[in-house]
């Protein structure tokens, strides 16, 4: 009965290779995950904010203005 339970060295590197891509899965999901909570934690933190703070001037207005040459 405890042959039927030995594992061979193709099958424990086989258990060993999917254990380590579920872990990295894993950490890349919880990354996914913690992106998008932070994100929606921005976006709901802006639905407080009343209009008039997203109508503030650029602040690029000093590269959007014409540019002027003074000949002397």
């Amino acid at each position: 009965m405890s042959e039927y339970f030995q594992e061979k060295r193709r099958t424990h590197l086989i258990y060993w290779v999917t254990g380590l891509m579920l872990k990295g899965a894993g950490w890349a999901a919880a990354f996914v995950i913690g992106t998008a909570l932070v994100l929606g934690v921005l976006y709901g933190v802006s639905l407080l904010l009343p209009p008039e703070s997203k109508e503030a001037p650029s602040p690029y207005g000093a590269l959007e203005l014409p540019l002027t040459t003074r000949i002397a």
